[in-house]
């Protein structure tokens, strides 16, 4: 599994470790929540593995340092389909394929791939989302610098409801600070992506060209 999550960070520096943290960051999460054993295992599992339908990308799109097209915009929102495309056959457990095809879903509807809302997104999904974005908030790119902790943080509570399972939110931001500081330096080599303001709406639902 870290095989097929590497291979895909080989083709974009900028995002090499994203998906070990988000793995560990969604556990936690997880834990957090008073999920038992097996759904914490699931959950990261589906981090390692949630960008795994980018590896078909062209590189000019995921490597883009600026805006995509509507036509590349449209690429990069096929990667949760193609992903849990590739899972299927290896019989992967069913809450980490759904939660692989869907942690673009907002939590107030108008996410990808189906448009889902509320209850009706997976948790594990909604648990990806949080900690997928936190990630990419908090991650240097070719366009831009990285914001601090404290910064991303903000951007959780400020788009709990719309883009985030408010419950969510607040059970990532009981990881204790030991915790975040560990995952965060880590470095696992395994997958993730807008300015102060409307971040959050353009990096969390499409993390326009590097997550």
């Amino acid at each position: 599994m870290q095989a097929l999550a590497a291979a895909l960070e080989a083709k974009d520096v900028y995002t090499r470790g994203h998906s070990g943290r988000v793995a560990n960051w969604a556990r936690a999460c997880a834990r957090a929540l008073g999920l038992g054993a097996e759904e914490k295992e699931q959950v990261y599992l589906a981090g390692l593995l949630h960008d795994l339908g980018k590896i078909g990308l062209r590189e000019d799109i995921l490597l883009k340092p600026g805006p995509l097209t509507e036509e590349e915009r449209k690429e990069m929102q096929s990667h949760p389909v193609v992903g849990a495309r590739i899972l299927e056959p290896a019989r992967f457990p069913a809450a980490v394929i759904t939660a692989v095809r869907h942690h673009h879903e907002d939590y107030g509807g108008g996410g990808y791939p189906a448009g889902l809302a509320g209850e009706e997104i997976p948790l594990l999904a909604r648990i990806i989302r949080v900690a997928d974005t936190y990630d990419a908030m908090t991650s240097a790119r070719s366009y831009r610098q990285a914001l601090t902790q404290r910064q991303a943080r903000e951007e959780l509570r400020r788009w709990a409801g719309r883009q985030f399972d408010p419950c969510v939110v607040e059970a990532f931001l009981r990881i204790p600070e030991d915790e975040m500081k560990e995952i965060s330096g880590e470095g696992v080599d395994t997958l993730s992506g807008c300015p102060n303001g409307t971040f959050c709406r353009s990096a969390l639902a499409d993390n326009p060209s590097p997550s």
